[in-house]
């Protein structure tokens, strides 16, 4: 148990939670039902990870963070190497890698600080948050034999009317998923389930009339602005271009008092059908 985990941690931070071992690497493990189709959950991998990274970092918040996704992960142990580039004043720069036995399972890069510390006085939001039905009047997707998958049993995600056709073979045409998200049983959100929420929605181009499979994630980048304050994080993810076998999505995450919490973009393949 690291020492941000307490016995009282809820399931995303006990499936999350590492602990220092002598040689200066993280024992952890990717846990059961995390997966799609038998894969762990991207975002989950990186909040794993990123963990690990931020304990090592001696920051209490993730500010970005890079991975590359080299293998898919399976239920087992992990290790991971963090490694300290510098320590300034305001971040510390940390990368790492994990691996499942000798199999390297991603490779990533991370800023860590403080976000609720001020670093400028400008501020200018052109966006605003998707506009949402109340979480009661929204889809809650829970897991089936088919879909959605065994990972969003570990959360409380519902999604838009308006984005759930694909469901029953009526995409509506628009590479786009909006809804809401938050952790079960009133476990806190701080800026590493950020991390998670980013990449815990159906992928867009379900909505846009392409295969529903499994879209492997090549890359994902997230930003963080602040820490989750709210019970609730409105979501929207959005794509533009599908070509060359890769896709990119869009997310913004908002709180439920309007404020931009977070931003990410990741690069996935396509379903092959």
């Amino acid at each position: 148990m690291t020492a941000n985990a307490s016995p009282a941690a809820g399931r995303f931070h006990a499936a999350t939670a590492s602990r220092r071992q002598d040689d200066g690497t993280w024992a952890g493990a990717v846990h059961e039902g995390w997966d799609i189709v038998g894969n762990a959950n991207g975002g989950y991998l990186l909040a794993l990870l990123g963990r690990a990274m931020r304990d090592a970092s001696g920051r209490p918040d993730v500010v970005a963070m890079t991975a590359h996704y080299l293998s898919p992960g399976k239920p087992g142990e992990v290790r991971i190497s963090p490694r300290v580039l510098k320590s300034g004043r305001s971040f510390a720069t940390v990368t790492a890698e994990m691996y499942a036995g000798e199999r390297i399972l991603l490779h990533a890069t991370g800023e860590f600080g403080d976000v609720s510390a001020v670093h400028g006085q400008i501020e200018r939001v052109l966006g605003a948050p998707p506009e949402l039905p109340p979480p009661d009047q929204c889809i809650r997707a829970v897991p089936a034999k088919d879909f959605p998958p065994p990972v969003m049993r570990n959360f409380d995600l519902r999604l838009h009317p308006d984005d759930t056709g694909f469901l029953d073979g009526r995409p509506h045409g628009k590479a786009l998923v909006r809804g809401w998200f938050r952790l079960l049983d009133d476990e806190p959100m701080d800026t590493l389930t950020l991390l998670l929420a980013t990449d815990a929605f159906p992928p867009t181009i379900f909505n846009a009339a392409l295969p529903v499979s499994w879209t492997p994630t090549v890359e994902l980048t997230v930003h963080v602005r602040a820490r989750p304050r709210t019970e609730w994080l409105r979501c929207e993810f959005t794509s533009r271009f599908v070509s060359n076998g890769f896709l990119e999505e869009d997310g913004l995450v908002w709180d439920d008092e309007g404020r931009m919490i977070a931003q990410s973009r990741q690069l996935a393949l396509v379903p092959r059908g």
